[in-house]
């Protein structure tokens, strides 16, 4: 939008004047900017865009923008449930059997035996007064004020995704880590830090409201047995999702099939509308339908 706010009228004029065809009723056009916003809608214009002055390709819909932006928002919302109930799943499995195999340390994820130096120095970044202030958290204060941190089973249920991750890619034993990472069928220990790095990435972008259908991991996804990747692009979100369905179908197949099958269903229905949205789930997405 650069540097000075527009009206919802000069909006509507700057997309008609860069060749944007404005197939819906004004009220309505208006009503959507309104309501995501001429900032957000560019996220999903810009594929659509010919050069540096921010002219479309010619043919490009308003309504074909709406759709694709409904896609994504679709798209996050059957992304998200699963992701989270891998979060809970992965946090539940480390809290479990590290604890139980240090029962007599219960903040175990301070513990210089357990963890590294380095995880423990930097800890209390993680652990702070907004931290504390979890009611969970902070009655636990109240009734033990001796207690610098709250015990694993309450301190990691509240500690985010990312930093779950981070303790599993702390933890001294390496038999520990094998034993939790045979559980979602990983044998290499490596391999199986950065899938579920993958998954706390794209479950960071979904909770942050990201844009998902152009995400592409940073990093080359491991190659396993129990996936491929179309067209070998170990970055795309069509592989990312692979790897979300495969980690899910170790906790339970039956929510993997109904992801896979939400999913085709999903894309399926916006594969027919138009040519546009189908170069975005073909090629950006590298989504292929199955035969």
């Amino acid at each position: 939008m650069g540097n000075i706010a527009t009206s919802i009228d000069n909006q509507i004029e700057k997309l008609k004047s860069r060749g944007m065809i404005l197939d819906l009723p004004l009220d309505k056009i208006k009503e959507v900017l309104l309501d995501i916003g001429y900032y957000r809608l560019g996220f999903y214009w810009n594929p659509f865009e010919i050069d540096d002055e921010h002219n479309f390709q010619e043919g490009i819909k308003f309504s074909t923008i709406i759709d694709l932006y409904y896609l994504d928002v679709d798209l996050r919302h059957l992304l998200i449930k699963s992701l989270n109930r891998i979060e809970v799943n992965y946090r539940t499995k480390i809290v479990y059997y590290v604890s139980n195999i240090h029962k007599t340390s219960p903040t175990w994820f301070v513990d210089p035996k357990v963890m590294t130096k380095d995880f423990i120095n930097g800890f209390d970044k993680y652990y702070n007064t907004d931290f504390r202030k979890n009611n969970v958290i902070n009655n636990h204060h109240n009734k033990h004020i001796n207690d610098k941190y709250a015990p694993a089973w309450k301190t990691l249920e509240y500690l985010t995704f990312g930093i779950n991750q981070k303790i599993y890619k702390n933890l001294l034993s390496t038999e520990t880590k094998q034993r939790i990472s045979d559980l979602y069928k990983v044998k290499d220990i490596p391999k199986f830090e950065k899938l579920m790095d993958v998954i706390v990435f794209v479950r960071n972008y979904c909770a942050h409201n990201g844009v998902i259908f152009d995400l592409r991991n940073t990093y080359g996804i491991p190659k396993l047995p129990y996936y491929t990747f179309n067209n070998n692009d170990r970055h795309c979100l069509d592989s990312c999702i692979k790897i979300i369905i495969f980690i899910l179908s170790t906790i339970s197949q039956n929510r993997a099939d109904e992801l896979k099958n939400n999913i085709d269903d999903l894309f399926n229905q916006y594969l027919n509308k138009g040519d546009e949205i189908t170069g975005i789930i073909t090629t950006k997405i590298n989504y292929i339908a199955p035969k």
